[in-house]
């Protein structure tokens, strides 16, 4: 690689085939010129870094190339290699940033009545022209308006909004999308194997990935990973190098998470804490990895199978579930929004995993002790109320831990709900039944427990799926996963089938919800009609709050 040139400018698209990505703006662009359907004003918006005036300088190279106008300039006439260098007479490049005046403008408009010198068409590229003063566009309205025949505008801006609708109505708008983490990394590892450059993939993954969308973002980092590393783009120096997050920790982290272990969760945090990791950027990467275990679980193909971390992700994809995930995935990008309003860094990225840990809402609860019904005090502020007593209220609040006394405990359960029995005749077993005891979370389990068993000759289980959750049936891990779990407990192949219908009976998801409605509503009779309960409210004008109460 030469000493002078950096990446962005060497590897600079020079035509239409080059470029990586915005495929929908080059086929529409190719069509008019193809078509010789041109129009006088083009605007193009997107982030930094897509490709606005690298693909406005490549049209323009496809309006003046010596050999005629297309889609496929020739590169090497005058015309094509004085733009590439920049030396093109006629075509004239603004950046409106600096240039925001009306008297700039003015210039330019002047100068656009003019033939071109030596040109097809005379071409001016005004960049962020959104900076431009109120009076600057008004100046260029007239021009929009009534163009002549041998100028064409190309327009390039990161906030269209603040274009005037005037201005926009003149022109052919196309929108350059950010380009996806895949190919920027594929294109990257083109450019390091054209440099002869050695590098890991992991290495250049992570370029990706903090590139933001942006290819020219992309190869500026990555001109600094090689000069960071020795010889090698190795995935450990791009980590140094980006301040990026250890994976294991956020694989440690989630799995403390799942586990309900908050000494874990800590010990994990600590040591990231030890080595100067940036909380704020560890919470963006554990958002990442969330978006990816939502992936795994309803577009399982989306990660790619030579993707290193692929197995990890499935394994937590199938361990935790889809509404624990969003959950997690809103706690971490809220808690990064939060983290420089924390007492500091530390405070408030140990603060996010603890609200991980506090609003669990499903699977991993199932180890934790059922929280304390708290009685409050209507005189003091509303705060817990001490131990009931026959003596004057303490002027301290003391925590109390009400429980329904042993002669009020709930009664078993008995639910309306029909349940699917065991039919001795042909040997099938309680659906319900079965899946408590295959212990089937994640994906599999939301699939499970919303179907009911409809047909078992032994090799063969049917399931029937309620439509409502026929989105379910589109996971192939979980597909997968149950007939593996299935096939386990059987010792045998079981070959799995899972047709969509309405179901004659309740599924387990059902079931269970209703026993859960059933014993929330006979914890909330039992502390309605507890005596130390009743006692409170009267002599110590205690309230319940309802929303503490649970069923033990």
């Amino acid at each position: 690689m030469s000493a002078s040139t950096v990446l962005a400018r060497k590897w600079r698209p020079k035509n239409f085939a080059q470029l990586a990505g915005q495929e929908h703006v080059v086929q529409a662009l190719s069509n008019a010129l193809s078509q010789n359907r041109l129009h006088h004003a083009y605007l193009f918006t997107g982030t930094r870094g897509v490709g606005k005036t690298t693909i406005a300088r490549i049209f323009a190279k496809s309006l003046n190339c010596l050999e005629g106008v297309s889609a496929t300039p020739c590169g090497v006439c005058n015309a094509c290699t004085e733009i590439d260098s920049g030396r093109f007479v006629d075509l004239i490049e603004l950046d409106a940033a600096s240039n925001t005046q009306v008297d700039s403008m003015r210039e330019l408009l002047e100068s656009a009545l003019y033939a071109p010198t030596s040109a097809r068409f005379k071409v001016y590229i005004i960049d962020e022209v959104h900076m431009l003063s109120k009076s600057a566009f008004n100046a260029m309205l007239k021009t929009l308006e009534e163009p002549p025949a041998h100028v064409k505008f190309i327009l390039a801006t990161t906030d269209p909004q603040k274009i005037p609708v005037t201005v926009l109505s003149r022109c052919l708008q196309f929108n350059l999308k950010q380009l996806p983490p895949a190919l920027i990394s594929a294109h990257l590892q083109y450019v390091l194997e054209q440099e002869q450059v050695a590098f890991e993939v992991a290495a250049v993954n992570l370029v990706a990935r903090a590139a933001s969308g942006s290819m020219r973002d992309a190869l500026s980092l990555m001109d600094q990973a090689i000069a960071f590393s020795a010889g090698v783009v190795g995935e450990e120096v791009v980590r140094n190098m980006l301040g990026a997050i250890d994976q294991r920790y956020l694989f440690d982290l989630l799995h403390a998470v799942h586990q309900q272990d908050g000494v874990q969760l800590l010990a994990v945090a600590d040591n990231m804490a030890i080595r100067s990791i940036a909380f704020d950027v560890a919470l963006q990467e554990l958002a990442s990895l969330l978006h990816r275990i939502a992936l795994a679980q309803n577009v399982p193909q989306a990660i790619a199978d030579d993707d290193p971390l692929r197995s990890a992700i499935i394994e937590l994809a199938q361990a935790l579930s889809a509404q624990d995930v969003q959950l997690y995935y809103q706690i971490a990008i809220h808690g990064r929004d939060e983290i420089d309003l924390a007492p500091d860094e530390y405070a408030g990225f140990t603060m996010t995993l603890l609200r991980l840990l506090a609003f669990a809402p499903s699977g991993a609860l199932a180890n934790r002790a059922a929280p304390p019904v708290k009685v409050q005090p209507a005189a003091v502020a509303e705060q817990p109320v001490g131990s009931y007593q026959s003596r004057p209220l303490q002027t301290h609040p003391v925590v109390a831990q009400v429980v329904p006394t042993p002669d009020k405990q709930p009664t078993k359960v008995a639910t309306s709900v029909k349940v699917e029995t065991v039919t001795s005749s042909s040997g099938m077993p309680d659906w319900a039944t079965l899946l408590a005891q295959l212990n089937v979370q994640g994906m599999a389990g939301e699939l499970a427990k919303n179907c009911v068993m409809t047909a078992f000759d032994g090799s063969v289980l049917t399931l029937s799926l309620s439509v409502e959750y026929k989105s379910l049936q589109n996971s192939k891990v979980a597909f997968d996963r149950l007939q593996t779990l299935l096939s386990d407990y059987f010792a045998k192949p079981i070959k799995l089938q899972i047709v969509l219908g309405k179901a004659s009976v309740a599924t387990p998801a059902v079931v269970a919800q209703q026993v859960k409605q059933d014993r929330q509503q006979q914890a909330n009779e039992a502390i309605a009609a507890d005596d130390f309960v009743l006692a409170a409210q009267t002599e110590l004008d205690a309230r319940v709050v309802p929303e503490s109460i649970r069923p033990i």
